[in-house]
C-alpha cells in the first residue's frame, strides 16, 4: 500500500503511554486531551490527521465531517461500535481497531463471571463482609458435565471456549463465519441458534453490537432456553435484552446473570445491578495493565505500519445489517 501521511494524533482518552511513545518516536506529534464533550471534540478533531480512541468517546458522524484532515481513526481495542464506520468510510478515512489486545482479558474475566456464577462468590464474600455466615444460602452447582453455549467464536469465543474445557464443560457454539471443521480442531461442536438454545446450561455471547445481534437473547429466545439457564455478557450491552433478561430472572427462567456491559454505561435504571442474581462489572472486560500495553502498543504500531506503507492490519469494514450470510462479508476482527 502507498504510504499515507500522519504528522499529528489526538489521543482522546487514557491510552498507555506506550502508544504516545511510539508515535513520537516515528515523527508524529501527540496532543493528550481526555473526557472532551462532543462540542469540544468537533472543534478540536479539525486539526489533526489522526485519532486515537477507547470505548467512551463517539465519534458521530458529526465528529467525522467536522474532521477535515482525518485520515486515521485508530480504537485501541476490539469494538468500533463507538465509532461510525459507515461514515467514515465515506469521507475516505480508515478506521481500525486492534483485534488481539484484549483477548485474553475478556476471556478470563468470562471465565470468571462463570465460575461466580455456578458458586455464587460475590454474594458470598459480601454476606462475609457484613457479618454473616450463611453456608445453606449460597449452595452453588459444579461446572463439570455442564453445557456451556458459546454464542460468537472469534478469537474471544475461542479462548472462553478452551480454559471452560479445563473444568470439564461440554462446548457448543453458533458462529455464521468460523468454519464448523476449525471450531471441532478446539472441542466446539457448531450448530444453529434453535438447536443451540435448549441445551445450554450456561450461554455466553462475543458477538459484535449491530442491528442482527441487538436483542439476540430476548423474550421468546430465553423461552427456548432451559429453565433456570446463566447467561454472560462481557461483549456489548444491548445483544441480551436487559428487560426480557429482567423478566426472565424474575421468573425463574433465566438462573442468573454475569453482565460486564449495559446498554446505558453507567446505567442509570439499576433493576439488574441490583438483582440478587446478577454480578455485575463496570465494563471490565479489558481493564488489565496487559491488555492496555498490548492495546496502546497495537495502534500505535499500526498507524506507524500505515504511514510507512507497509501492512495495514486491523481496519474495519462497515457492516451489513442482517446476520448471516452478509455476517460472511465482515472482517474477522469484528467477531471477537
Amino acid at each position: 500500500m502507498a504510504p499515507i501521511s500522519i504528522r499529528t494524533v489526538l489521543i482522546s482518552e487514557s491510552v498507555d503511554p506506550r502508544c504516545r511513545a511510539i508515535l513520537e518516536e516515528n515523527g508524529i506529534r501527540v496532543t493528550e486531551k481526555q473526557t472532551m464533550k462532543k462540542e469540544e471534540l468537533i472543534a478540536e478533531i479539525k486539526d489533526y490527521d489522526g485519532l486515537v480512541v477507547r470505548s467512551a468517546t463517539k465519534v458521530t458522524a458529526d465528529v467525522i465531517n467536522a474532521a477535515d484532515n482525518l485520515k486515521i481513526i485508530g480504537r485501541a481495542g476490539t469494538g468500533v461500535d463507538n465509532v461510525d464506520v459507515d461514515a467514515a468510510t465515506k469521507k475516505g478515512i480508515i478506521v481500525m481497531n486492534t483485534p488481539s489486545g484484549n483477548t485474553i482479558s475478556a476471556a478470563e474475566l468470562t471465565c470468571a463471571l462463570l465460575m461466580s456464577l455456578s458458586r455464587n462468590v460475590p454474594q458470598a464474600a459480601m454476606s462475609m463482609k457484613q457479618g454473616n455466615w450463611d453456608r445453606k444460602k449460597f449452595m452453588g452447582a459444579e461446572l463439570y458435565g455442564k453445557v456451556l453455549g458459546i454464542v460468537g467464536l472469534g478469537r474471544i469465543g475461542k479462548e472462553v471456549a478452551t480454559r471452560m474445557q479445563s473444568f470439564g464443560m461440554k462446548t457448543i457454539g453458533y458462529d455464521p463465519i468460523t468454519p464448523p471443521g476449525v471450531s471441532a480442531s478446539w472441542g466446539v461442536e457448531q450448530m444453529s441458534l434453535e438447536q443451540l438454545w435448549p441445551q445450554c446450561d450456561y450461554i455466553t455471547v462475543h458477538t459484535p453490537l449491530m442491528a442482527a445481534t441487538v436483542g439476540l437473547l430476548n423474550d421468546e429466545t430465553f423461552a427456548k432456553c432451559k429453565r433456570g439457564v446463566k447467561v454472560v455478557n462481557c461483549a456489548r450491552g444491548g445483544i441480551i435484552d436487559e428487560a426480557a433478561l429482567l423478566r426472565a430472572l424474575e421468573s425463574g427462567q433465566c438462573g442468573g446473570a454475569g453482565l460486564d456491559v449495559f446498554v446505558e454505561e453507567p446505567p442509570k435504571d439499576r433493576s439488574l445491578v441490583q438483582h440478587p442474581n446478577v454480578i455485575s462489572c463496570p465494563h471490565l472486560g479489558a481493564s488489565t495493565k496487559e491488555a492496555q500495553a498490548r492495546c496502546g502498543e497495537d495502534i500505535a504500531l499500526q498507524i506507524v505500519d500505515m504511514v510507512k506503507g507497509n501492512n495495514l492490519v486491523g481496519a474495519c469494514r462497515p457492516r451489513p445489517h442482517s446476520f448471516a450470510p452478509l455476517m460472511l462479508t465482515l472482517l474477522r476482527p469484528a467477531w471477537t
